[in-house]
């Protein structure tokens, strides 16, 4: 498994994650959307179907650990800024094999790609915060 197939996981987990954050549908309907409508060349799917099932099942342990970071009730934060860091957090608490500095990295890399102008500053910032507290 080469990293920028991770890196691509990641990238469609993300967008996973925001439409099921946005739609409310079932985790399984859409993950089923998304591997049978995305391109998912050089996608490591296993990692994938981790990251973002992982999330959304675990979405209550994982505000749990974000909102004392937080200036703003957890509702304020964009959409996409949710689904990042909830995909950071995840990798952060269970992915003792992800480095934090490439879970923090890759983080700050979908914020630029999918977040607002400043996105990137507010991710790097609130998982510093949680980073240190563990």
């Amino acid at each position: 498994m080469k990293p920028s197939e991770r890196r691509k996981a990641r990238r469609l987990a993300v967008q996973a994650i925001y439409s099921w954050q946005l739609s409310g549908n079932n985790i399984a309907d859409v993950e089923h959307e998304f591997l049978t409508e995305q391109t998912l060349d050089g996608v490591d799917v296993a990692y994938f179907r981790e990251l973002f099932s992982g999330v959304a099942t675990k979405k209550t342990q994982l505000d749990e650990l974000i909102i004392p970071h937080l200036e703003r009730p957890i509702d304020e934060v964009s959409p996409v800024e949710k689904a990042i860091v909830r995909l950071a957090t995840y990798e952060l608490t269970f992915r003792k094999d992800v480095p934090y500095k490439v879970a923090i990295n890759e983080a700050i890399e979908l914020a630029k790609a999918f977040g607002a102008d400043e996105s990137h500053k507010f991710v790097n910032g609130l998982l510093d915060k949680l980073v240190a507290r563990k």
